[in-house]
């Protein structure tokens, strides 16, 4: 068995933080199949004229179809980066993750198609749609889909207890996470698979505050 240390870092104007997510445990190093991923870039002129440009980068997934030695199992390693610009200095927060489905089109993305037509992102949980939460262990029938958001940034809140976050903060015009080996691990899942990245971020000026989401390519999990 190979350990993985699975790490995201997270950059803003003049800072650096790196996340720990945990250990991986891999399969076979020959079974697994590498997918190089061509990820993309948006640019969104909200109402006020700033701009929001969003990119990913550095994109791919590591793909092992059967960690259970059964069709029902499978389990990836995803790695990528998203990087966020706002005129006018404006500031953020940037939420990266994931949406799996079990024999359902994932295809579609934004307000029009897909299982995210419904999706409402204003908060830390996806609400609608394919729903959200924080981890990649998932486990879906036919015909059902789950996201779930890379970041788990442990921190306290107003009054000192342990509270957790899925995003990144910036300011200052600029921000980005990176991300490396995050897991994906499917089970209960008998029919094609697919996996697709998103980069969902929260916008706020001075007279503004708004959702632009980008989506990745979706790619098969086996």
């Amino acid at each position: 068995m190979i350990n993985r240390k699975n790490m995201a870092k997270v950059a803003g104007v003049g800072a650096a933080t790196t996340i720990a997510l945990g250990l991986l445990s891999t399969g076979a190093a020959q079974a697994d199949t590498f997918v190089p991923l061509p990820g993309g870039e948006i640019s969104k002129t909200l109402s006020d004229g700033t701009v929001v440009t969003i990119r990913l980068v550095g994109e791919s997934a590591n793909i092992n179809p059967s960690m259970g030695s059964t069709p029902l199992h499978r389990n990836a390693w995803v790695s990528g980066s998203a990087q966020v610009e706002v005129s006018d200095d404006a500031g953020g927060k940037i939420f990266p993750g994931y949406t799996v489905g079990c024999q359902v089109n994932i295809a579609g993305g934004g307000v029009s198609g897909g299982v995210e037509g419904t999706a409402d992102w204003s908060g830390e949980t996806v609400k609608g749609g394919a729903g959200a939460n924080s981890g990649g262990n998932l486990t879906l029938g036919p015909g059902q889909s789950q996201s779930f958001y890379v970041l788990d940034q442990e921190v306290a809140d107003d009054f000192g207890n342990e509270s957790h976050r899925k995003r990144n903060k910036f300011k200052g015009g600029s921000g980005s996470v990176t991300w490396a080996d995050e897991t994906i691990g499917l089970n209960g899942c008998a029919g094609y698979a697919q996996a697709r990245s998103f980069i969902s971020v929260e916008v706020e000026t001075d007279s503004v505050i708004t959702w632009v989401t980008l989506w990745g390519r979706p790619f098969s999990l086996g």
